[in-house]
């Protein structure tokens, strides 16, 4: 029963959050119109703080993993090329399987698999978990610009691609708790604060603001996809990744930041990022809503299974 609760609360409040933004938004408190500069404001300020704050206090030397961060490299590539054979079977329309590839592969990792490990192990051991999202990230996003510039036709910049990832808030935040980390700086106990508390806010708010983004239109349209996408991102994707990892040997806190990774829903940018490059973002919507409301069951599902079989 103890494995049960402790999978309960791995995934109970960030769904409950999920629910306050939906509740918030049908009340009428927050508008429809607010919610890209809300969104805006969350990751442009209050992830990087969470990002720094993760790294600032890791211990390089104890706690890094490097066979971690390669296996997770790699079993994101390996999926990535699943998905686009995949998705070039499975869809006829390009337009289509640029938002099929992003679903499959892309994980919403920063939103929804920070908080797993933190509501597991506690939000102090997140400097290896905040590493991978320092790699990861960068490499969702390249894969995205790539996909989506060759199924709408359009040459790739490799310009953009770099700009992108240098100026990305995440990748700003992580690479300066890495330098602080690196170099043994130690920031006024004032600056600890209040980078400590807003931190704090980062994931709240922008749970909140996920929930208050849901639409439900209608699904007819794209029944077969979104069954498809369901069934590869929320069971197969981290059932071949996550099996894989306990037969390399991954354990602890090691194995739930991989469950972050493989067992997340849909990315939330897949969507923004479909409707900025011509991509299908209807589709892209529909995979992030349904997968965000489902694997409040399949991570309940995975967290009991793996601690049940005493893997962390």
């Amino acid at each position: 029963m103890s494995n049960f609760f402790v999978a309960l609360y791995a995934v109970l409040p960030m769904f409950i959050m999920l629910a306050i933004g939906f509740t918030v938004r049908k009340m009428k408190v927050i508008e429809e119109a607010h919610l890209p500069v809300l969104n805006k404001i969350v990751f442009n300020v209050f992830f990087p703080f969470l990002m720094f704050n993760n790294i600032y206090a890791f211990d390089l030397s104890a706690d890094f993993n490097a066979s971690l961060l390669l296996y997770a490299v790699v079993a994101v590539a390996v999926i990535y090329g699943l998905s686009v054979g995949f998705a070039l079977i499975f869809e006829k329309s390009n337009k289509s399987r640029g938002a099929l590839i992003q679903a499959i592969y892309r994980s919403n990792f920063v939103l929804m698999g920070l908080p797993i490990v933190g509501n597991i192990f506690g939000s102090g051991r997140l400097g290896m978990t905040s590493m991978l999202v320092t790699v990861i990230v960068p490499m969702y996003n390249i894969l995205a610009v790539i996909t989506l510039e060759v199924f709408r036709g359009e040459s790739i910049k490799i310009t953009k691609i770099l700009k992108g990832i240098v100026t990305n808030p995440l990748i700003i935040g992580s690479v300066a708790g890495i330098l602080f980390a690196v170099f043994g700086i130690k920031l006024p106990e004032i600056a600890e604060s209040v980078i400590s508390d807003m931190a704090s806010a980062a994931t709240p708010l922008a749970l909140i603001v996920l929930g208050a983004s849901f639409e439900f239109a209608s699904i007819k349209r794209y029944k077969k996809n979104l069954i498809a996408v369901i069934f590869a991102r929320l069971i197969i994707v981290p059932a071949i990744s996550l099996s894989v990892a306990i037969m390399i040997g991954f354990r602890g806190i090691d194995l739930v930041s991989l469950i972050g990774i493989f067992a997340s829903p849909c990315a939330v940018s897949s969507y923004t990022m479909a409707r900025q490059m011509d991509s299908d973002y209807e589709l892209s919507a529909g995979t992030v809503v349904f997968t965000t409301m489902l694997s409040c069951f399949t991570l309940f599902g995975w967290i009991y299974f793996l601690k049940e079989l005493n893997f962390f």
